[in-house]
C-alpha cells in the first residue's frame, strides 16, 4: 500500500527525519511547517494519515487536529510530541487523534504506529 502521509512539524530536522523514514518504507510524503499550511495541504492532498506535532508557532497542534477533524471526521491523525504527560495524551485522543508517538522517536516506533493507524485507525502500545 502506497499511502500518502502529511508530516506537520515546524522543525525542519523533524520533518526531514520523518520524511526519510517514511519514504524508505515506501510511503508518499508531503510536508507542512505550520498549522495553516497543514490544513491547506490536507484539503488539497487528502492524505491517508497525518503526523502532527503539537507545539508549533502560530497554531497549536490540538487546534489543527480539531480543525482537521471538522474538515474530515474520518481523518487519521497521529500526534508526534515530546510532551508525554497523560493529560496531553488524553486531550489528543479526545480531539480525535488515533494515537501518539513520543519524541525523540525511532524508525521502528514510527513505522509500527503508522502501519497500525493505516490498518486499524489505532496505535499499538509501543514501549518507550
Amino acid at each position: 500500500m502506497n499511502a500518502k502521509i502529511l508530516v506537520v512539524d515546524d522543525s525542519f530536522t523533524a520533518r526531514n527525519g520523518l520524511r526519510q523514514m517514511l519514504q524508505n518504507a515506501g510511503y508518499t510524503v508531503t510536508e507542512a511547517d505550520d498549522g495553516m499550511t497543514a490544513l491547506e495541504q490536507y484539503s488539497l492532498e487528502k492524505p491517508d494519515l497525518v503526523l502532527l506535532d503539537l507545539v508549533m508557532q502560530g497554531m497549536y497542534g490540538l487546534d489543527v487536529l480539531t480543525k482537521l477533524r471538522e474538515l474530515d471526521p474520518s481523518a487519521r491523525v497521529l500526534v508526534a510530541t515530546a510532551d508525554i504527560q497523560a493529560s496531553t495524551r488524553e486531550m489528543a485522543q479526545t480531539a480525535g487523534a488515533c494515537g501518539m508517538i513520543s519524541k525523540p522517536f525511532t524508525s521502528r516506533q514510527v513505522l509500527e504506529a503508522v502501519h497500525a493507524a493505516l490498518q486499524e485507525g489505532t496505535q499499538p502500545n509501543v514501549a518507550q
